[in-house]
């Protein structure tokens, strides 16, 4: 990273889109779109951690995306297990820790079974937190924070908005400072929703494979120069 990048957040979110489009633009399956982008992701993390970013979190897999076709959504599930297989290792290695939002009782048991290993394997570890959104939408996660909220018997007059937010998925992450979204689209497409209201926004044509450390860099280096207000003067 520059070294003129100053101001850096604590958390940075990222929307990984395009890898369909990177695959078609080539002629190849939109599958191995999916596994080029599990590349890019694992060269980000690394570029996030070098530059002392504490949090990662990008959008795996959305509630919407069900509406895929089943051998789309069969692969990725897949592609998903083995790549946490093979790198959890390298992650603990530089000290980082996973970590996953989002339901997961609609998920394979296998990858349910692989998320919560990775979890256990990588709790204690201090450096880059990366928070993998799998089955993760944000009207859902206030859905299930109100539920909670409901079964704990909270009366109506007690709940504010510190106390819903105790009830989300990860309440003690901090609220993502930038979100970046590749690919030329310009919105959040249910991700972050509560968390994310004052959230700085970076958009890039740059499709997700081809995101890099140029890319991210220039979008550190737009968060820096932006004033965070967050309705105050």
């Amino acid at each position: 990273m520059p070294d003129e990048v100053g101001n850096l957040p604590q958390h940075v979110a990222i929307i990984m889109d395009g890898n369909g489009r990177w695959a078609r633009k080539r002629g190849l399956p939109r599958l191995l779109g999916h596994r080029k982008g599990a590349k890019t992701l694992e060269q980000t993390v690394r570029d996030a951690a070098a530059a002392g970013i504490k949090y990662l979190s990008v959008y795996a897999f959305s509630t919407e995306n069900w509406k895929r076709s089943s051998v789309e959504k069969t692969g990725l599930m897949r592609i998903m297990e083995r790549y946490i297989k093979r790198k959890v290792a390298a992650l603990k290695e530089q000290h980082g820790r996973l970590r996953f939002a989002g339901r997961r009782d609609r998920l394979p048991p296998s990858l349910a079974a692989t998320f919560e290993e990775a979890e256990r394997t990588t709790r204690d570890e201090m450096g880059i937190q990366v928070i993998l959104c799998v089955d993760y939408g944000g009207r859902q996660e206030i859905v299930d924070a109100v539920k909670k909220i409901l079964e704990d018997g909270i009366e109506a007059e007690n709940v504010t908005e510190d106390l819903l937010s105790g009830y989300m998925y990860l309440p003690d992450v901090p609220e993502p400072d930038l979100i970046i979204r590749t690919s030329g689209e310009e919105r959040l497409s249910n991700f972050w929703l509560w968390t994310g209201v004052y959230s700085e926004l970076y958009f890039t044509d740059t499709l997700w494979p081809d995101f890099d450390k140029g890319v991210l860099s220039a979008a550190l280096e737009a968060y820096s120069k932006r004033q965070r207000r967050k309705g105050g003067v």
